[in-house]
């Protein structure tokens, strides 16, 4: 399987709003916990240790 760079989530703006949502009220250390949280649910999820990688290597390429 080939990681996904194309736009494929339904609705995005509902999702970024809910993001921000959950980010609410807390603090930078608490928000980076819930980044790092999520992350690694989201990685449990995928469970494709390729994807992943490729993941890895697009964030980091990507620094905007």
């Amino acid at each position: 399987m080939d990681l996904k760079l194309t736009p494929n989530l339904a609705d995005p703006d509902a999702f970024y709003d809910e993001l921000v949502a959950a980010h609410q009220g807390l603090e930078k250390s608490e928000s980076d916990a819930l980044n790092a949280r999520l992350i690694l649910v989201l990685c449990n999820h995928i469970g494709d240790r390729s994807v992943l990688s490729q993941a890895l290597n697009a964030a980091r390429q990507s620094k905007n």
